[in-house]
């Protein structure tokens, strides 16, 4: 397929940026898919930070992380995104070549968890200056769900108002899917 789906095109976003020995970070980890991911491109000598509020999430995330890449230094976090530059290394800040979110609920999770703009938006916020130069934030955007849409405009908002001249912004999505297809919207850090 020449046109990739989302999930898979964010994974390749963050592949470009990343490279081996680096730092990355799921913000929210969810079920590990992404965590196992960032973890396989930076490899042994690297590190992830992956962060869930939920039980469920962190369980699967490390159970998913014990079996697939248990040699990788992979930090798992029950928090909050919100408070994403409390949990990475004052060493690692900067150094950071990418950052995933999904937003939304955890999948086979409570739906009534969501993520909520008042704590997307400054974890958003914490990432970007978290990033070393070339790096890449994916969010990608779910807005099947009561108050999906919502945090999908503030994410839009918010990347619609980033400095040209310090990040580029995509955002990818197909136009004549049906049933509330999630978006994905990338933030790249110029290089220095």
């Amino acid at each position: 397929m020449v046109i990739r789906d989302i999930l898979p095109f964010a994974h390749e976003l963050t592949r470009r940026a990343l490279r081996a020995g680096g730092v990355a970070i799921d913000a929210t980890s969810g079920n590990g898919h992404d965590t196992v991911h960032l973890a396989s491109v930076v490899g042994t000598k690297g590190r992830v930070y992956a962060i869930d509020r939920q039980d469920q999430a962190v369980t699967a995330t490390r159970h998913k992380v014990n079996t697939r890449v248990p040699e990788v230094d992979v930090r798992i976090i029950q928090g909050d995104h919100a408070a994403l530059r409390e949990y990475v290394d004052p060493d690692d800040r900067g150094e950071v070549g990418a950052v995933m979110f999904n937003l939304g609920y955890l999948p086979r999770g409570d739906h009534d968890v969501i993520t909520t703009p008042e704590t997307t938006l400054p974890a958003l916020d914490a990432a970007v200056d978290l990033l070393a130069p070339g790096g890449v934030v994916t969010a990608v955007l779910y807005t099947g769900h009561d108050g999906g849409p919502e945090e999908a405009d503030a994410v839009r908002g918010w990347a619609d108002c980033l400095p040209q001249h310090e990040y580029r912004v995509l955002s990818y999505r197909f136009t004549n899917r049906t049933n509330h297809p999630p978006r994905l919207l990338a933030v790249e850090k110029h290089a220095a």
